[in-house]
């Protein structure tokens, strides 16, 4: 498994996430109506808003996910986190990165992830992700990719909202 890279200007990114003082706040129904909508128009079991900290990947909104947080190192969202654009793994089987991650060899047996980067709006750093997984492999259509991320824009605006 190859764990998720770490930007060389994390320091950086840290402050501005932290600045943002979104970090352990509750669930809030902005966030979780983007993250239901993704579940229900991409028909997945799972959607998350989640914010890459120093060693965590922390929900600020999850959907078909009981865990708040999980480690950095073996998260999906760490690796679409330095992604110029949309970060699309159609099947984790046939991708050296991920076929032996722990969510993909064992529960839930994660098959398909996409993901967009967060940005802050004044710093211009990344702050999280907006995804989708699904248990089974997909391969999603243009259209698909657009609508996905409109629902990041979506994320992504309330997230520099406050």
């Amino acid at each position: 498994m190859q764990p998720a890279p770490i930007p060389a200007d994390d320091a950086e990114r840290l402050v501005a996430l932290h600045q943002l003082g979104i970090l352990d706040t509750p669930a809030e129904e902005r966030f979780d109506l983007i993250t239901a909508a993704a579940v229900k128009r991409f028909k997945v079991p799972f959607s998350t808003i989640s914010l890459i900290d120093r060693d965590r990947e922390w929900y600020k909104s999850r959907q078909g996910v009981s865990a708040v947080q999980g480690p950095r190192s073996i998260s999906f969202c760490g690796h679409a986190l330095l992604a110029q654009h949309v970060f699309i793994v159609e099947d984790t089987l046939q991708d050296s990165r991920f076929v032996d991650n722990p969510y993909v060899a064992g529960t839930p047996y994660i098959r398909f992830y996409i993901g967009v980067t967060l940005h802050d709006y004044q710093t211009k750093q990344p702050l999280g992700v907006f995804c989708i997984k699904d248990i089974k492999p997909r391969h999603l259509t243009p259209q698909d990719i657009d609508d996905f991320k409109e629902l990041a824009h979506q994320a992504e605006e309330e997230l520099n909202a406050k």
